[in-house]
């Protein structure tokens, strides 16, 4: 049976799905289980608590913590009420998640058992913040949330939801080492899902008897927005806390899943599990990825051992998530389309650019384009950076460079913009850059991404140093630790008399990146 309603809002998602389906799992999360029916009542009380705190319709919450039942129902209590929960990337070093709650100015942060310490270091980097609430006990100065969220009437707030009024806003990666809030609306989530409701792609249809990983981070669209997508078809979904290669494969056998999304990195590392080829997959159908290109090799190596259906799939946050797809019927081995990201998904236009925004035939290579009414409504209170991304007629740049062919597949060939992805996760230079050259021995930096057959690309740092300053390769790493996530430190630091740069000044990244790529078919790994 498939869950056929058409709700205009996520919210109203939520009261469909209840009212159909009742005593059906929704979320499992650590041996907890959560009806439809009690989701429903349980999101209500998170609206009604919410605005017991003075929290206002369009005002931020923030999310510190990592996947759990307890996040999505902070997600749609937020909806049923307005607001909207920003979950921050837990990966991140203190000052850089203060700077994304004091961004988003929330007077409210939730916080779960593992970053109870880092809070109370960047309490006072974030005034904005009146309450703090813990998501599973752990401070006696702050509140829990199930004592917060039970205090309440399970009625319903009854706000209107507009379908443009924003559902999530999740912080990417910034150019210029500042994060920026993207805001996807209840109509960009909900797009996609009904665009492709009269496709005939196998892969892309649910029913209630689905039972779905959620094992993405959630501060990522590829962990947020499968949860609501499994959601919104009456499908149960599992929720991993975090990504652990050997407790998916405990899922796959007690869960029985049948459906997941992973990135490249994490296939990896679960396929390689010595137990890997042990394992029960029969329930599982498909297998969905992203997020970063894969190797052929590893793709041969996944479709060896799941034998499941694969479907490559390409977006970004700003797209809210996929646009582009690979079906399973073209993962053939020797197909030179395995090398392509796919074709655009219903109601999807791409287009490749050149340099003054004409439109480039079949085969050359241009910076991709996109519309659709999945495209973000905008970055938060940057009006500069979302006109730079989003031109008037709704196109959006994704700073990505490929091509079309004739039948419509889309190729990636490199990145107009610098930045590095490392298992998934975005990386911009000029971030690492900023904090290599806090270094009282570094003159200036330059930082570029290099392959890595675990990770895509890897951090390498190049850096010369002041006239008569010594410093160690290490010693650089360890002190960006300190400033920066652990996945954006540098694995690699070289050391060079100068860096190369144009007439103008511009430090000439290609000609330090370039060498590494060398025998390479394309710029990203």
């Amino acid at each position: 049976m498939s869950a056929s309603l058409e709700p205009a809002n996520l919210a109203d998602v939520v009261r469909a799905r209840a009212t159909a389906l009742g005593g059906a799992i929704v979320y499992e999360f650590e041996g907890r289980q959560s009806s439809f029916a009690e989701f429903d009542r349980n999101t209500n009380r998170v609206a009604n608590a919410l605005k017991a705190l003075g929290v206002s319709k369009g005002d931020r919450i923030a999310y510190l913590g990592k996947n759990s039942d307890i996040y999505f129902e902070l997600l749609f209590g937020a909806m049923k009420m307005g607001a909207v929960t920003a979950p921050v990337n837990w990966r991140l070093a203190g000052p850089e998640v203060a700077f994304i709650v004091e961004d988003c100015r929330a007077p409210v942060l939730f916080v779960g058992p593992e970053f109870i310490t880092l809070v109370r270091g960047i309490k006072s980097q974030i005034p904005s913040v009146r309450t703090i609430i813990t998501t599973e006990g752990g401070a006696d100065e702050w509140q829990d949330f199930a004592v917060w969220r039970d205090a309440q009437s399970a009625d319903d707030p009854g706000a209107e939801i507009s379908p443009r009024d924003i559902a999530i806003q999740l912080y990417t990666s910034g150019t210029t080492g500042k994060p920026k809030g993207a805001m996807l609306s209840h109509a960009n989530m909900l797009n996609l899902v009904t665009a492709g409701k009269d496709a005939t792609q196998a892969w892309n249809e649910w029913t209630t008897d689905e039972v779905s990983l959620v094992a993405m981070p959630i501060f990522h669209i590829g962990g947020s927005g499968w949860g609501v997508l499994g959601l919104y078809h009456g499908a149960k979904g599992v929720i991993a806390r975090e990504f652990d290669p050997s407790k998916v494969l405990d899922f796959f056998e007690q869960s029985k899943i049948t459906k997941l999304f992973m990135v490249p990195a994490a296939m990896q590392f679960v396929v390689r599990q010595p137990r890997a080829r042990e394992v029960d997959f029969s329930r599982l159908k498909y297998m969905l990825y992203g997020a970063s290109p894969i190797p052929i090799s590893l793709l041969k190596e996944c479709i060896d051992v799941f034998k499941c259906g694969f479907v490559q799939m390409y977006g970004m946050t700003e797209t809210t998530g996929t646009i582009v797809a690979l079906p399973p019927e073209d993962h053939v081995e020797g197909s030179n389309r395995m090398r392509s990201a796919g074709k655009a998904l219903p109601g999807v236009e791409l287009a490749i650019l050149d340099v003054n925004g004409n439109r480039l035939p079949p085969g050359q290579v241009g910076e991709i384009a996109t519309r659709s009414g999945s495209n973000m409504a905008g970055y938060w209170n940057l009006p500069e950076a979302t006109a730079n991304t989003l031109d008037k007629d709704g196109w959006l740049r994704t700073g990505d460079a490929g091509y079309l062919d004739e039948d419509g597949y889309l190729y990636i060939h490199d990145r107009i913009k610098d930045m590095i992805i490392s298992g998934g996760e975005n990386i911009y230079p000029a971030e690492v850059e900023s904090a290599i050259c806090d270094h009282p021995d570094v003159a200036e930096a330059a930082v570029v991404g290099v392959p890595d057959e675990t990770w895509g690309e890897a951090v390498k740092a190049i850096v010369v140093l002041k006239p008569g300053r010594s410093a160690t390769a290490t010693d650089i790493i360890n002190f960006t630790r300190d400033r920066i996530a652990g996945y954006k430190t540098p694995k690699t630091v070289d050391f060079i008399a100068a860096l190369p740069r144009n007439p103008s000044g511009k430090i000439l990244r290609r000609h330090l990146r370039d060498p590494h790529w060398d025998g390479k078919d394309r710029q990203v790994n």
